[in-house]
């Protein structure tokens, strides 16, 4: 009998939350992704020590200051991610930069030179931006200049409405950090799937694309569990971390399709967001409103965590 994961490969591309190499070889994902908390978690894998070792030397040799090294080193790890799986790896811009257009746009180009002069080109790896409304304007001047982006931390309608206007490759709106909002909040200990507040947020934006004939991917991540993984079964990808992978792997339940290609029946109805509506929409929202900013924060700190651990190297 085919295992959940089985199942869900058939209906849906598989990506890796995980810039750990060991764990990609042994899942076999589509894609993959790194970010600084990622990354912090690859420096202590014992496969990763010699990749390391060489980025930190390079950077000594050159006279590199640690915040070059530090993307140096995420390029590398992403690079040696990129001979692991037949997709596309997604590589973080830093987090402080999320309301700064011009200078997410610079280090994604570095981030892409970078790659190329490692021999990957950019056809294999994705820039992903926070879902901010600068983020997004730097994804839609990015994708007119063929760099590929996907906008994370992604929690309403109106950033989803603004990044298929933009003309962004793929979006990750999130499951589980939705889902932990309203609990805390409504103090609901939990949800069934098909009332999952995270779970049916993702639904809605996946109609609200296919009924718009949208071509912008829609990846479902940040997952709490495989019910919620197999709630949105036919979304067009999937990030999921290595834990929720095993089960998957152990689970033999059937895993029927519960997202739908739609015809596209509305596209005359569609509508270009404008600023002060995404702002508003988004005011509107405490949970997205809250959970974008204490993302954005969150990354900020590990990537603070991971220029401390670097400086002691070089």
């Amino acid at each position: 009998m085919k295992s959940a994961l089985e199942q869900l490969q058939e209906m849906t591309v598989i990506v890796a939350d995980t810039g750990d190499a060991s764990l990609v070889k042994q899942h076999k994902p589509q894609d993959c992704t790194t970010n600084p908390s990622l990354v912090l978690a690859a420096l202590s894998a014992d496969d990763a020590q010699g990749l390391i070792a060489s980025e930190v030397a390079t950077a000594k040799s050159r006279g590199m200051d640690v915040a070059t090294l530090c993307r140096t080193l995420t390029v590398a790890i992403g690079a040696n991610l990129t001979t692991l799986v037949p997709g596309r790896v997604s590589t973080e811009v830093d987090a402080r930069l999320s309301f700064d257009v011009e200078g997410s746009i610079r280090q994604a180009n570095e981030i892409v030179e970078d790659y190329a002069n490692r021999g990957v080109g950019s056809d294999r790896i994705l820039i992903k931006l926070a879902s901010t409304w600068e983020g997004i304007r730097a994804a839609e001047q990015l994708q007119k200049a063929g760099i590929d982006c996907n906008l994370t931390l992604l929690f309403a309608m109106e950033q989803a409405k603004a990044c298929a206007d933009a003309g962004v490759f793929l979006i990750s709106p999130f499951v589980g950090r939705i889902t932990d909002w309203y609990k805390k909040t409504t103090g609901v200990e939990d949800y069934l799937p098909e009332e999952d507040p995270g779970v049916k947020s993702v639904r809605g934006i996946h109609e609200y694309y296919k009924s718009h004939g949208i071509n912008t991917i829609v990846m479902g991540a940040s997952f709490r569990n495989i019910d919620q993984i197999k709630s949105l079964a036919g979304c067009d990808r999937l990030t999921i971390s290595p834990k929720l992978l095993a089960e998957l792997g152990k689970d033999t339940n059937p895993v029927p399709r519960m997202l739908n290609e739609l015809s596209a029946s509305t596209e005359g109805n569609k509508t270009v967001l404008r600023e002060s509506d995404f702002r508003w929409g988004m005011n509107q929202s405490a949970m997205a409103t809250e959970k974008l900013s204490e993302g954005i924060r969150n990354f900020n700190a590990d990537h603070q965590k991971l220029l401390g651990l670097l400086a002691q190297k070089i």
